[in-house]
Parts: structure tokens; C-alpha cells; sequence
């Protein structure tokens, strides 16, 4: 069974993986589908998410970061919706710590960040003093520029080392180990050569000790694989995710919520 601890609670599942369903409150977010409401968000929780992921701002690669205003004014009524209506573990898509503090007040349970701690220095100590878990996530630069640069030496190499040192910081600042996730950033300043490997080890990365969680949902390596746009990345997405769980992932992030639950039952019978 796997298992995440939460600030008040832990939660578990008998899948194979937890799945995350996104929800990304922007304007321009790569895929106009995935562009929700709070009608997007009790859709997610009718087809069984067992987590809501909120984004205010989007990273899609070369996208511009947005106000800390912006980013609140975004998401919090979101958040305060849902918990009038469901206690479904909340995780949010910032780098802000004022962003995370305020969406944590109104009832958001995670911290999922593309930068690990680094963009906000006060982040870190709110983490540990709240106890919330946190994604640490691999990306190189920006969303705006970070696909200027995909050559690596070795990939998993770097990705591997850069989320271990990641971790250790939010450990060394009080972070529980327990609480801390690691996600080696599919498409973040990575071409198709780079994301293949990452799936195919991702369960090895920093030995095994953390939760992994893969965000593979409609991205451009599956439409790379698959010669597919994104209206038709749905199997190509089903099958690197069941291929990711097999190598290790505990999360999976997507925008296909009954689809990837579906995915997960059929493995959990094989597996």
C-alpha cells in the first residue's frame, strides 16, 4: 500500500499509484483542456483523483512568471470551493511562499514546486514548520528559456545528484523525509533522448529513498513518440505512465483522471 503523510493526516492507496489530477486555473497552460474552473475541479474529484493539483501559474515551456497577486487571486477561491465541498487533499503548483502560506490557511495540504525550494528562500522554513510534503522538482532555468538547453553528459547523473542535494537541503531545514517528494521534471530543459532515460530509471533515483512522482500527462516527448498533437495523447500518456509505475513512480500527475485510475486497476492485478 502506499502511503503520504500529510500535516493532520496520512493518506493511502491500494493501486499501484496515487493520482494526481491537474488543475491549472491560467490562461495558458499548454493544453487548452486542461484550463479549468471549480466545475473542473469537482470533475477531478468525481472520477476519483485521490489529489488536486492547482496551478496559478503556468510553466509550460516558454511561459512568463506572473505577480504573487495574480497567482493568489487565481487559486484561492478555488481552493475555498473545494473545501466547502470535499476534504480531497489539496496540492498546489507555486514557488511563492506567501502563495503556499495563504492557499495552506485555506486548506491546501501539499506543495508542489518546479524550482525545489530555491526560488524563495523563506519557502523551505515554511514547509518544515507547517509539515506539509513538498515535490521537489528537476528543471534547468526558466520555463521561459529552459528548452535552449537540453544537452546533458548524463542525464540521470545530473537530475539524480541535483534532487538529492534538493532533498538533503529541505532535510537539513527541518523538512521530514518522509514529506519530502522528488520529481525529475519531464520536459523541463529535456529533449526526448533525456525524458526516455528518466523514465526508464526513475524508480532509481536517490537510491529509492522518496516518493517519485512523474508528470508525463499529454507532454511534447509523448507526442514525439507517438507522432500525435495533444487532443491525442491519451494512450501514448496511459502507457508511459504504467511504464513509469512499474520502474518506481508512487505519484502519477495527469489530466486523465479515470483513464490513468483505470490503468492502475488493470496493474494492480499483474503486479
Amino acid at each position: 500500500m502506499k502511503t503520504i503523510e500529510l500535516a493532520n493526516k496520512t493518506i493511502s492507496t491500494k493501486l499501484p499509484a496515487f493520482v494526481m489530477g491537474i488543475l491549472n486555473v491560467t490562461p495558458d497552460s499548454f493544453w487548452q483542456s486542461s484550463r479549468g474552473n471549480i466545475t473542473s475541479a469537482f470533475k477531478i474529484i468525481e472520477d476519483g483523483a485521490d489529489i488536486i493539483d492547482i496551478g496559478g501559474e503556468s510553466t509550460r515551456p516558454g511561459s512568463s512568471y506572473i505577480s504573487e497577486q495574480e497567482e493568489l487571486d487565481r487559486i484561492i477561491p478555488v481552493i475555498r470551493e473545494i473545501r466547502k465541498n470535499s476534504d480531497i487533499p489539496i496540492s498546489v503548483d507555486t514557488r511563492k511562499k506567501n502563495v503556499m502560506k495563504a492557499a495552506f490557511e485555506e486548506g491546501a495540504d501539499i506543495l508542489n514546486d518546479i524550482s525545489a525550494l530555491e526560488d524563495d528562500g523563506e519557502l523551505v522554513h515554511f514547509v518544515a514548520k507547517s509539515k506539509i510534503p513538498v515535490v521537489l522538482m528537476h528543471k534547468r532555468g526558466i520555463p521561459k528559456e529552459m528548452q535552449s538547453n537540453t544537452s546533458y553528459t548524463d542525464v540521470f547523473q545530473e537530475v539524480n545528484d541535483y534532487l538529492c542535494a534538493r532533498a538533503k537541503f529541505a532535510e537539513e531545514n527541518g523538512v521530514e523525509s518522509k514529506k519530502i517528494i522528488i520529481d525529475p521534471g519531464i520536459g523541463f530543459g529535456k529533449n526526448l533522448e533525456s525524458n526516455v532515460v528518466l523514465i526508464k530509471n526513475c524508480g532509481n533515483l536517490c537510491s529509492g529513498r522518496y516518493n517519485i512522482l512523474m508528470a508525463l500527462s499529454r507532454k511534447t516527448c509523448i507526442g514525439e513518440m507517438t507522432n500525435q498533437d495533444v487532443d491525442k495523447r491519451l494512450s501514448g500518456t496511459l502507457a508511459a505512465n504504467l511504464i513509469s509505475v512499474i520502474n518506481g513512480a508512487s505519484i502519477l500527475r495527469v489530466h486523465d483522471v479515470a483513464e490513468t485510475i483505470d490503468t492502475m486497476k488493470v496493474l494492480s492485478y499483474v503486479v
